[in-house]
């Protein structure tokens, strides 16, 4: 499920690093890449120990890997050009316990996304938009604008990822591109909302009291134990985290495909079967009502998709970025467009539209009818597998952006620290804790706010295609976003229209996260300065 989707939906409310360079390190933004070194000679001289040498450096590159924040080379002095320096840094001697271990390839890639973007959104979101668009071809048809929007965005992510191969996701490119507090403004909204949406544990432990009555009415203790036992299971080591989350992936993936060919197999014989429904279909609007339902269809749907990009959170684990990150986001996008296309295809198969339109359990019906006493089971099981998957896909993505922005000396240094099995333990505990919140406290209003950053995001990162385009033309591309500059502008246009469509139809919500954007900034400073202070000698 996209990150923001749950927030929106559920009841709830709804990537420092080594540039990994298998053709070259890259220069991250802030300082050092406003004040570029005048020549490769420089670059040179800085690895072979001509300059003194920091008291507590960022973080340490140690080729092909990456190790924890203890390194004698600034991360932030490596430029794109100096292959040399980045041979030179890899016969440093490690400090630290552990490191970024880069075991992870393709096929997580599309694990952790399909994980992420396919869970409770589905549930609801055909309902809505057929309700404000009751026509079965507008109906499909914003569903592919929206796969079209992922599409052209991938464009750019995969360019950026592939670039600019650290752990962290968008925050990284931000933070390049446009300087350290719009890095800051989408890490840290990145990283508190991907929080959130762990709480949709609560949910699953639903679910599981409707599957087992027994366990009903202990909601958030089930919930508790879920995120905690994912937390404990990536503590253990990258490849546990992994693993789960392939194989929850793979039952997911398993799972909707035979439910898809069971209900096109089966759907004709119980759409004749079943009564006629009695329901109106809703009016279909016209004029700049039309244009409106469009938008907002095309905004949920964008919501409901949102985590097609999940690779991009570990992008100096992938053995090979350079390759790996453009093939997962596009196989991701692929595969995530095409189950839910095929969910909708189900959908107006076997229901009229007058029964999908308003309907929040629109898959739970088709279930029922195909089915019959056994399709709500069958449901509820595909989509606590769905949820399980989700929940361990953000717990990876939280203290991946976490462990970055610590790295970057945005939050407190010694939180960079990673284990011997690869896993960034003070972050992930802090991640696992806020999650722990989200589940048992309230915070369905900090969530709603939270929901503008996240096209906010979106809109950063494309404009930070185009600044780096400008900026640093030199740098190593191992991916070249195609149709660019169109697609990007185009992606980027419709990330403007989205977040103008948020202010508009949540003006409770919209002051309030503007506010959260402007007491930001002293928070900001305030954690440059901790983090600053640390890296100085006593």
């Amino acid at each position: 499920m996209g990150q923001v989707e749950f927030r929106r939906l559920s009841k709830i409310a709804g990537r420092a690093a080594s540039e990994a360079g298998f053709r070259s390190p890259f220069a991250l933004a802030g300082r050092a890449s406003k004040k570029p070194f005048s020549s490769l000679t420089e670059n040179r001289e800085l690895t072979t120990g001509s300059f003194a040498r920091p008291p507590l450096p960022a973080c340490i590159f140690c080729s092909p890997r990456y190790d924890g924040c203890v390194s004698r080379i600034p991360r932030d002095l490596i430029l794109p050009e100096s292959s040399e320096a980045f041979s030179t840094i890899g016969s440093l001697p490690a400090l630290s316990r552990g490191r970024l271990l880069q075991v992870l390839g393709m096929w997580f890639g599309m694990a952790v996304a399909v994980g992420n973007a396919i869970a409770a959104g589905i549930v609801r979101t055909p309902g809505e938009i057929a309700r404000s668009l009751p026509n079965a071809w507008l109906f499909i048809g914003v569903w592919i604008a929206g796969g079209l929007y992922a599409l052209f965005g991938a464009s750019s992510m995969a360019e950026l990822g592939a670039a600019i191969p650290r752990s962290g996701g968008q925050y990284n490119f931000s933070r390049r591109a446009l300087g350290d507090y719009a890095g800051f403004i989408v890490g840290w909204s990145d990283w508190l909302s991907t929080c959130g949406t762990a709480a949709v544990a609560m949910v699953i432990a639903e679910y599981t009291g409707h599957l087992f009555p027994l366990l009903a009415g202990h909601v958030k203790l089930i919930s508790a134990a879920i995120v905690l036992g994912f937390g404990i299971l990536q503590w253990r080591g990258v490849r546990w985290g992994s693993r789960a989350q392939l194989l929850t992936a793979l039952l997911k993936t398993a799972a909707l495909m035979i439910l898809i060919t069971a209900c096109f197999i089966l759907g004709a014989h119980a759409r004749a079967l079943a009564p006629a429904a009695t329901a109106p279909l809703p009016s279909m609007p016209s004029g700049w009502p039309l244009a409106v339902a469009v938008v907002l269809g095309l905004q949920a749907i964008v919501y409901t998709i949102d985590g097609w990009d999940g690779v991009i959170y570990f992008g100096e684990e992938v053995r090979d970025p350079g390759r790996d990150i453009p093939r997962a986001i596009f196989g991701s996008v692929f595969t995530v467009m095409g189950i839910y296309l095929l969910l909708n295809l189900v959908a107006l198969y076997v229901l009229p539209m007058n029964e999908i339109a308003g309907n929040d359990f629109v898959l739970g019906t088709v279930a029922d009818r195909v089915f019959g006493r056994f399709g709500d089971p069958i449901i509820r099981s595909i989509m606590i597998i769905s949820m399980l998957s989700c929940v361990n896909s953000n717990l990876l993505f939280s203290s991946r952006t976490l462990h970055a922005m610590s790295c970057d000396g945005l939050f407190f240094r010694p939180v960079a620290r990673v284990n011997p099995g690869g896993t960034p333990a003070l972050s992930l505990f802090l991640s696992t804790a806020v999650s722990l919140l989200f589940v048992l406290g309230s915070f369905e209003r900090v969530i709603a706010m939270l929901s503008f950053f996240f096209v906010t995001n979106y809109m950063l990162t494309y404009a930070s295609l185009f600044v780096l385009r400008l900026r640093e033309p030199q740098m190593a591309r191992p991916y070249r976003a195609w149709g660019y500059p169109w697609t990007t502008g185009i992606a980027l246009a419709a990330s403007i229209l989205f977040l103008i469509a948020s202010i508009a139809t949540d003006r409770q919500n919209a002051p309030l996260a503007l506010a959260m954007l402007v007491l930001s900034y002293p928070v900001f400073r305030i954690l440059k300065w901790a983090s600053n202070r640390q890296s100085t000698p006593a």
